[in-house]
């Protein structure tokens, strides 16, 4: 079923042609992902096929109902039917008092409530902890319709969308799948623009080369001796004459070729991150950030109770709950140095808070950035052209900065000084999907402990080796990636004690290795390390024997 449909839409900023859009048509199967770098016209395209603006060539209609769920706009609908506000965890009517999570929650319960056909959304996952976007991902995979939305959530992009429409340099292309098909079909086009580009710059040099080599074999024909007679010197001239005019048309020729050579544009190669951590100072703790019986309560709501963690030195841990957990709770707690929580002596600490409050709004993007940096100006360039601040755009003021570039320039400056701890909250709110690609790079490549707040699971899946929880006032860290927490967490309680009988299984036999080779040391052995390696293990043993798993 057709339910919408436009053809040459063409939008214009001032001399600018930010929408370039030859046709499209959306049918109710159709789950498109709009995406693009931020500023590049997502929100005006969504606004366009909306009819909400008009374009200023084109034309666009819309067949049926349809639905918008507005990123900055209170809902269409002031009052739902309690049993959606029940299932989407809100009040039955609308309050600007509500956090962001729970506004945008209400938006999504008013929007399914209207039965519509379509469904536009513009980042619908913005302020939404885990738990909400897995419930948002269930009711738009259950809606029967179509959905046009704007995202930077790929894992979201992944599981809803069999379309990805992508904006770049105004222009709007259509490709089939979802957001990974999209990357690699992506990938392919760079891949053989760059073999083109190849190609063509190869022809355009041995073309050269031979008008070159034409040019010195025209100069070098001589003119006739002085001593040769007149008929003799005439037909030597018209011989020379007949070759240089045949070189000077031949040279003619292949100079047409180049200017008809099909011109290929080079593209952007991507420089790599790369940090010389040699630059700071290491650090020999084996806990880098350790706290114990920590309690925190806001008024009646008890946040932490007799709460236990450790950071290990060198890790990559995600922090992990649903909004009002505690997370950014737990991280101003570390950088205000609470009593129940120790940090390594040594730990230079780099924090990246919502607030931005580290940039210098008066001073240029390069000067923030350089100001505590202990990396060459060069390196500052390399990663803001790769945050897309090229050129010239390094010497911008802050001060005419969007929130997606503070949070790149905020990020850029507290990579760039003497810091071995990286804490981060909520890195990539209001990045587009290509910035947020950048900083998973550079994580990495950042060869220290890190410590961040997300909601995005993608992100979460490429940078994290160790996750940490908050529930029920408690905090648990399960050292594993993003996607072995999950398995683990889905696990049936059977299934987690069998795990545990055959890990004691493991433990027993690794201990009576351990003995046998302290009773009877091998050439090589180092009693020191087995013996210190026999207590870990043992220490393994009884945590897992202290919850009652016995073989």
């Amino acid at each position: 079923m057709l339910l919408l449909e436009c053809s040459k839409i063409k939008k214009y900023y001032g001399d600018r042609l930010v929408i370039n859009l030859e046709n499209l048509k959306v049918y109710s199967e159709d789950r498109i992902g709009i995406v693009g770098v931020n500023g590049v016209g997502k929100t005006t395209l969504v606004n366009i096929l909306s009819q909400k603006i008009e374009p200023e060539e084109g034309w666009v209609r819309l067949y049926g109902e349809y639905s918008i769920i507005s990123q900055f706009e209170p809902s269409e609908n002031n009052r739902l039917r309690p049993e959606l506000a029940s299932k989407f965890s809100v009040k039955d009517t609308w309050d600007e008092n509500m956090s962001g999570g729970e506004q945008t929650r209400f938006k999504l319960a008013a929007c399914f409530g209207n039965d519509s056909k379509l469904i536009f959304a513009d980042e619908p996952t913005s302020s939404v902890d885990m738990k909400g976007i897995e419930l948002m991902e269930s009711w738009f995979g259950e809606h029967r319709g179509g959905v046009i939305l704007i995202s930077h959530d790929r894992s979201f992009l992944d599981k809803l969308c069999n379309k990805i429409l992508e904006i770049e340099k105004g222009n709007v292309k259509l490709y089939n799948g979802n957001y990974s098909q999209y990357s690699t079909q992506k990938a392919r086009e760079i891949d053989r623009a760059q073999f083109e580009y190849l190609q063509y710059v190869n022809e355009k040099k041995r073309l050269e080369g031979i008008t070159v080599d034409l040019k010195q074999k025209s100069k070098s024909i001589k003119k006739a001796p002085k001593r040769m007679g007149n008929s003799e010197a005439r037909l030597h001239k018209m011989g020379n004459q007949k070759a240089k005019a045949s070189l000077d048309q031949t040279r003619k020729n292949i100079a047409s070729r180049i200017e008809h050579l099909d011109v290929k544009e080079k593209p952007s190669i991507k420089e790599q991150i790369k940090f010389d951590i040699s630059k700071t100072k290491k650090v020999y703790s084996t806990i880098i950030i350790e706290g114990n019986k920590i309690n925190k309560a806001f008024g009646d709501k008890v946040i932490f109770k007799d709460a236990d963690f450790k950071v290990e030195n060198g890790s990559k841990v995600a922090l992990v709950g649903s909004n009002g957990s505690g997370k950014t709770t737990l991280l101003k707690m570390i950088m205000q140095k609470d009593d129940a929580i120790k940090i390594a002596p040594a730990a230079k600490i780099g924090y990246f808070s919502q607030d931005m409050s580290i940039l210098n709004e008066n001073i240029t993007i390069l000067e923030n950035v350089m100001e505590n940096s202990i990396y060459q100006e060069s390196f500052a360039r390399t990663l803001l052209a790769r945050l897309l601040f090229k050129g010239e755009d390094a010497y911008k003021k802050v001060n005419v900065l969007s929130g997606g570039e503070r949070v790149k320039v905020s990020f850029a400056k507290i990579l760039m000084e003497d810091i071995n701890l990286l804490i981060l909250d909520e890195p990539t709110n209001y990045l587009d999907i290509k910035s947020i690609e950048v900083i998973e790079e550079a994580l990495a490549n950042y060869d220290r402990t890190l410590l961040f707040v997300s909601h995005d699971r993608s992100f979460i899946s490429a940078v994290a080796n160790h996750i940490m929880t908050i529930e029920n006032s408690k905090i648990k860290i399960f050292n594993s990636n993003y996607v072995e927490y999950l398995a683990k967490k889905n696990q049936t309680e059977d299934q987690v004690r069998e795990n545990e009988r055959k890990q004691i299984l493991i433990l027993q036999n690794r201990l009576s290795q351990i003995i046998s080779r302290l009773s009877i040391p091998a050439k090589g052995d180092d009693p020191k390390l087995l013996n210190k390696e026999y207590h870990q293990v043992l220490g393994e043993l009884n945590k897992i024997k202290a919850k009652g798993v016995h073989v």
